[in-house]
């Protein structure tokens, strides 16, 4: 006998087992419910994430190869349109946009970060998003730049040369 069934009559343990039973199978229900609605929601992430192999090699078609100055110039004028609104114009987390964003935009001078993350996580993250490689859905996706692998790869460079400007 249980220390929880002192007390309480057999025949009315089995009758809060059947209960504890049905919740169970509610419980397990609802889950599934939770986890269907939510992979529905974020297809794209999912999409990306299993999408072209292009964005993976981005950065690797441009690693043997100069980085065109128009590439640069076309990656400034970006992460000032599309990325300083959350990150910052210098990179530090607090651009306008992040005061309401929970997770905070990642401070792109953090040399702890810098290190963690690899070129092509980079690179995906700007392309894809941020689902596509596990952060905030807040991020959004820049599928224009996928045809333009030079212009992504000025964007890594800009963001890996903010940690140096600290």
């Amino acid at each position: 006998m249980r220390k929880s069934d002192r007390g309480t009559p057999r025949h009315d343990v089995s009758k809060y087992r059947a209960n504890d039973a049905l919740r169970l199978v509610l419980r397990l229900i609802v889950g599934l419910v939770i986890f269907t609605a939510t992979s529905v929601s974020n297809l794209n992430g999912a999409r990306a994430e299993t999408g072209s192999p292009q964005g993976m090699t981005m950065i690797a078609a441009t690693d043997g190869q100069k980085i065109p100055e128009s590439a640069r110039a076309t990656a400034a004028s970006l992460f000032g349109d599309r990325c300083a609104v959350c990150h910052g114009p210098n990179g530090d987390g607090k651009g306008p946009g992040a005061a309401n964003l929970n997770p905070k935009p990642q401070d792109f001078r953090n040399r702890k970060w810098q290190r963690s993350v690899t070129d092509e996580k980079i690179a995906k993250a700007i392309v894809y998003g941020g689902p596509a490689v596990g952060l905030s859905s807040a991020m959004a996706a820049n599928p224009d730049l996928e045809s333009q692998p030079g212009v992504v790869a000025a964007l890594v460079e800009h963001i890996r040369g903010l940690a140096r400007k600290r």
